[in-house]
């Protein structure tokens, strides 16, 4: 399903776009985060695959051709999982499937390379996403190090590049520490960290029963918007555990809360070093975090 020429194909495109995204951005960080999504995102439509073979057979397709989509169909079917955004995605899609994560570290080593031996200074960071025990991170870390060498060896330069991940799972905010011995960053999901904490679907809940719950004032207000205390108290944890495993590392948030003024003044109260949001709320962002800097003088 994940065939060897299509990842090599991505590999190519990948280059380019990090070569042009690194050479933009030079002489300032750019974090990575590597591939995260569900993996039926990876596949085709199964909807669009039955049209597909129902199509081949009203026109009388050779029965071979037919016979191999219909086994793509079926093993499609059998990746069909119930909650994906709690399945085969972030970090696990990584571990099971070495291609991808080895893939991509391996274009981003080589853009950062070439860019060095054109006179360029690229700072890219790779993060990994999704992690919820220390062996994941230290596993997929020793793969991102073992592939950079290659590259830099292979390409005569030095390379030094950071290795992160994201605390967006309860789990990895009460374990920072652990988890910070393997990371030189810190990026806190809170998106992520607010579905998993409140055992919410975003993308279901926000236009089901979150205006109601607001209407009724059983919430004050969406926790997808604005930061919730309780999942604040685990950020202000990971935070504070994180540095007792690594007094060194750099905590921010990533996310929609990023770009909140209110959620802004909560994340530097706690002691994160940076936020990230979407490009439109950066204006904003930048005010919130000048007048929460002003007000903690």
């Amino acid at each position: 399903l994940i065939r060897e020429k299509a990842v090599a194909d991505l590999y190519e495109a990948q280059v380019g776009d990090f070569y042009g995204m690194f050479k933009a951005m030079d002489g300032l960080p750019v974090i990575v985060r590597l591939l995260d999504p569900p993996l039926h995102e990876f596949l085709e439509s199964p909807r669009e695959l039955d049209v597909e073979i129902a199509k081949l057979e009203a026109t009388g397709a050779p029965s071979d051709a037919i016979a191999e989509k219909r086994a793509l169909l079926e093993k499609i079917d059998g990746f069909a999982e119930q909650n994906p955004m709690l399945g085969m995605r972030g970090c696990r899609l990584g571990i099971v499937y070495p291609i991808l994560p080895e893939m991509q570290v391996r274009a981003i080593a080589t853009a950062c390379a070439r860019l060095q031996k054109e006179g360029f200074a690229p700072k890219p960071e790779i993060m990994i996403p999704l992690v919820s025990v220390l062996p994941e991170l230290a596993k997929l870390r020793s793969v991102a190090e073992a592939v950079i060498a290659e590259v830099a060896a292979a390409e005569g330069v030095e390379l030094s590049i950071p290795v992160g991940t994201m605390i967006e799972l309860p789990r990895a905010a009460v374990t920072a520490n652990e988890i910070a011995t393997e990371a030189d960053f810190f990026s806190f999901g809170t998106n992520d960290l607010t579905q998993t904490t409140f055992g919410f679907s975003r993308d279901d809940v926000e236009g089901e029963f979150v205006p109601q719950y607001l209407n009724e004032h059983l919430l004050p207000y969406n926790p997808f918007a604005t930061i919730d205390p309780g999942v604040a108290k685990l950020v202000e944890m990971g935070v504070e555990l994180g540095h007792e495993g690594n007094p060194d590392i750099v905590c921010g948030v990533c996310g929609e809360h990023g770009g909140d003024p209110e959620s802004i003044h909560t994340f530097n109260r706690i002691g994160l070093n940076y936020v990230s949001c979407s490009p439109y709320r950066v204006p904003v962002a930048r005010l919130a975090a000048a007048q929460a800097a002003i007000k903690q003088r």
